[in-house]
């Protein structure tokens, strides 16, 4: 009788280390959740580790084949407990450290807040298609063999999210000088109470998006809808914690019982804010094409979904 091959352990860990930046990228930014996409990195290393490395020509393209159908499985979970979530969603932020030294999972591809919104509105299927040919660049072929579907029908599908994401979201991305400079001001007028200033700095149509969980008082239980309610908003928040009393923070700007930081955010530039040593809340602007307007705020809260953000000394 012959003896059952014992997979290379040691092999077959080098391997799955060596590729899982690109496996926590593509999980990431199917599911926007840093906590499930590592339970399916679990996932994904367990039925790695019972196959082994051995025999198998293209172990890249392997492990990405495995992740992606653990993480459209896991989307069925997410799915269920988005039901009896409080409040709006947001994706969990991903926050490079103060010193640039981020953490392995930011040197993947990502990207921006503002699109993983946008991506929340595709069909799981549709999602991980637009994610492997948009942002990682696998060709349909690829694709069409790691969903086990044919090319013709992958094409369809890359078409139909493709349509849908530009129809919400137009092909533009703000100079991060822009960017940096329009999130100060806007820091500088939110925190301040200057309605004026926020009348200004935001879009007419402009829509606030606050996600606290239901573990973060105050925060809106839909997204606010237009520059008048979100000033109203924003003004009431700033209102709300005048009486904390006001630190500076490392970028120098008053922030009510807050610190404040600008961190880059998802790759973009943003604010977070600490309260004491803990992060309290993580801000990211979506800017108009001309980028002189907030068309979109994401305010992420919960501190469920905070827990990897670290404060340095300034």
């Amino acid at each position: 009788m012959s003896e059952i091959p014992v997979p290379d352990a040691e092999a077959a860990t080098g391997v799955f280390v060596e590729h899982r930046e690109l496996l926590f990228g593509v999980v990431y930014n199917m599911l926007g959740s840093v906590a499930d996409t590592e339970d399916v990195l679990q996932d994904t290393w367990l039925s790695w580790s019972r196959r082994g490395a051995g025999g198998i020509d293209n172990p890249r393209a392997y492990l990405v084949r495995i992740a992606v159908n653990h993480a459209l499985q896991r989307r069925a979970v997410v799915s269920r407990r988005r039901e009896t979530y409080v409040g709006p969603w947001l994706p969990e932020p991903l926050v490079a450290d103060e010193d640039g030294a981020d953490d392995p999972a930011l040197r993947t591809e990502s990207v921006s807040l503002a699109m993983l919104v946008v991506l929340e509105s595709l069909s799981p299927l549709e999602r991980a298609v637009f994610v492997l040919h948009e942002v990682f660049g696998y060709a349909h072929t690829e694709i069409a063999g790691i969903l086990d579907r044919t090319p013709a029908a992958v094409r369809q599908v890359a078409h139909r999210a493709r349509a849908h994401v530009h129809a919400r979201r137009p092909l533009y991305e703000a100079h991060p000088r822009v960017r940096r400079e329009a999130t100060e001001r806007f820091v500088r007028a939110a925190l301040g109470g200057n309605i004026a200033e926020l009348m200004e700095i935001l879009a007419p149509d402009v829509t606030v998006w606050t996600d606290g969980g239901g573990n973060r008082k105050p925060s809106a239980l839909r997204p606010v809808h237009g520059r008048d309610k979100a000033v109203r908003l924003l003004t009431g928040y700033a209102k709300r914690g005048a009486g904390r009393g006001a630190r500076q923070g490392g970028a120098g700007a008053q922030a009510p019982g807050l610190e404040l930081r600008y961190r880059r955010v998802n790759g973009d530039d943003a604010a977070v804010l600490f309260q004491d040593e803990a992060p309290y809340a993580v801000i990211v602007l979506d800017l108009t094409p001309e980028g002189d307007r907030v068309s979109a705020l994401f305010v992420v809260s919960n501190p469920d979904k905070l827990t990897h953000v670290q404060k340095e000394e300034a």
